[in-house]
């Protein structure tokens, strides 16, 4: 849960208007007074990205792409200048260059000095956070504003969950990756800390993890925060920053970048602690393979082995990968694909297997492709190092690279699923991960059940044999889930949900192998989602909804519901 969002329209009531000069069809130049606090640029998302340049003193100590308002402002995003301030009042100059774009593209119709930007632009001493989107999920975290994707950098310590995310500070389209960050204390609610890792000279700054280093093997301080994460620049290369105060502020490594490639596609470091050998492991992904690292200090890196030729689904780029020790010698190695997942686009895919600190020996047939969840919203899965009890905590990005861009939202885009704690399990003789929501997230709800539903709110039901649940409102907008006890299958139906105008890719069906009997299905639904569990763990189901108003009818033929309220 994190309502907080800069309002669509509604500026802080100190906002005052600015002065641009325009120096040519392409060039544009405002200066601010830091003293001013924040500048709030004016967003239309079907316009050219354009390029601002902020300088200080002559130099360059920002940059960035926006989507700078032609006709109208869909929403405004904050940049902070208050931040280069030197106690003097000085002020920083946005040097914007105007992407003009084809003659087919709108911006161009306009003369550059008539975009409506900059009558819009303003400053504010403070920005208006209230929340006005409907969509936006009550127990979910997404960002407080702006774009959000794959979950980085997870840890847990003294307490506290630290949550970063591929993060777009301006605007609600992908672009400009920085992490953002977030913290809570329960896995429910969450507090946005702002962008703790920022694009610098060797690239943006895409996906990737952090370790609490205990045992000081960095150098860096007992108890450090190390990050490793890939800068996307000409090439895709692995960086290291660490902190020192809890993950809250982060220092670069000066000899960046310490792992590159030739290969294109080559992000999105994890690393693990392998106490047999005393050793960090590192898996990163290269292209349609893993790479596997081992290192004493977290800085110099000894290749081990490569694994995935010829395993799994090879429809799309692997990507986010981990490595979980799932105990009685049995291993998982998580590997992220897009697109290729078996419901269209992204998803989670896995294998099973053992690791011996330096090579990870898949234990099925390469042809076997096995799915972490069946929806169609379910990706970037990676755990929180350092969980608390030996967990393993996943968090996933509730998106689908198909239509993530397109969704009918705007002053955010994105949530995480629910935290997610995985395990292992058996079935005819083959070895599953198994997918359960984390006791906290059950804390959550009212151990009292409710007479209907509510936006967000957590349902249990009582499955017989056969069973049909449907989720209904008022406008005749649904959702079908259908069990069949004797094929073990489970689907979703989302094609009259509500609003699926906006990609082809969006109305679906989708249907997962159950592995046996369901007797318990957990359904968790938000304002735009619904989760569905067995309750034993053996199959998982992620599907964004967005209906015009509520569900807030259930019928359950075959079965009996509870519904539990957030507390």
């Amino acid at each position: 849960m994190l309502t907080a969002a800069l309002s669509l329209c509604t500026l802080a009531a100190s906002a005052q208007t600015m002065k641009t000069k325009v120096l040519a069809d392409d060039h544009v130049m405002l200066r601010v007074n830091t003293a001013d606090g924040y500048v709030l640029l004016p967003v239309e998302e079907s316009q050219n990205t354009d390029h601002i340049r902020v300088i200080s003193n002559n130099n360059v100590v920002q940059e960035f792409n926006v989507r700078l308002a032609v006709n109208k402002a869909d929403y405004y995003v904050p940049l902070n200048v208050r931040r280069f301030a030197d106690g003097q009042g000085k002020s920083v100059l946005l040097d914007i260059i105007v992407n003009r774009g084809d003659a087919a593209n709108s911006a161009s119709k306009a003369a550059t000095s008539d975009f409506a930007a900059w009558k819009l632009v303003k400053t504010s001493h403070a920005i208006d956070m209230t929340n006005r989107e409907k969509f936006r999920p009550l127990y979910h975290h997404t960002p407080a504003y702006g774009w959000m994707n794959d979950p980085n950098g997870l840890f847990y310590k003294d307490g506290v969950w630290h949550l970063y995310f591929q993060y777009n500070p301006y605007g609600s389209q992908w672009e400009n990756m920085t992490w953002g960050h977030s913290t809570s204390t329960d896995l429910i609610h969450w507090k946005f800390e702002g962008e703790a890792i920022e694009p610098d000279a060797l690239g943006t700054i895409f996906s990737g993890c952090s370790v609490v280093d205990s045992a000081n093997t960095a150098g860096f301080g007992p108890g450090a925060i190390i990050a490793y994460y890939t800068s996307a620049g000409k090439a895709q290369k692995q960086c290291m920053a660490y902190s020192t105060d809890n993950g809250k502020t982060f220092t670069k490594y000066e000899d960046n970048p310490l792992l590159v490639s030739d290969i294109p596609d080559f992000r999105d470091p994890h690393i693990i602690w392998y106490e047999p050998t005393k050793s960090w492991i590192l898996i990163v992904s290269e292209k349609q393979h893993m790479k596997i690292f081992s290192s004493k200090n977290l800085k110099d890196w000894t290749f081990e082995s490569d694994f995935g030729e010829t395993y799994g689904s090879h429809a799309g780029v692997w990507e986010c990968p981990d490595l979980l020790d799932m105990g009685n010698s049995k291993w998982v190695l998580v590997c992220n694909i897009n697109p290729g997942g078996p419901q269209g686009g992204s998803a989670t895919q896995y294998f099973t297997g053992s690791f011996d600190g330096h090579k990870f020996t898949c234990d099925t047939d390469p042809s076997v492709k096995k799915w972490m969840d069946w929806g169609k919203d379910h990706y970037a899965t990676v755990t929180f190092d350092n969980a608390p009890d030996g967990r393993h905590v996943a968090m996933t990005w509730m998106s689908n690279w198909q239509y993530a861009n397109q969704v009918p939202t705007k002053q955010y885009r994105s949530a995480n699923g629910i935290a997610r704690d995985l395990g292992y399990f058996e079935y005819k003789d083959t070895g599953y991960v198994s997918v359960k929501p984390s006791p906290e997230v059950l804390a959550a709800f009212s151990k009292k059940p409710q007479a209907s539903l509510s936006p967000a709110c957590r349902v249990d039901v009582q499955l017989h044999n056969n069973a049909t649940i449907t989720l209904s409102n008022g406008k005749g907008e649904r959702v079908v889930m259908t069990y069949n006890a004797a094929k073990e299958t489970f689907t979703m139906d989302r094609t009259k949900s509500g609003d699926v105008s906006f990609s082809t890719d969006f109305p679906a069906v989708t249907k997962a192998p159950t592995r046996g009997r369901i007797k318990t299905l957990q359904l968790f639904i938000d304002k735009s989602s619904v989760e569905a569990f067995d309750a034993d763990g053996k199959m998982a189901m992620t599907n964004l909804v967005f209906p015009s108003t509520p569900y807030t009818s259930i019928a359950v033929k075959g079965g009996k519901a509870k519904v539990y309220p957030l507390k």
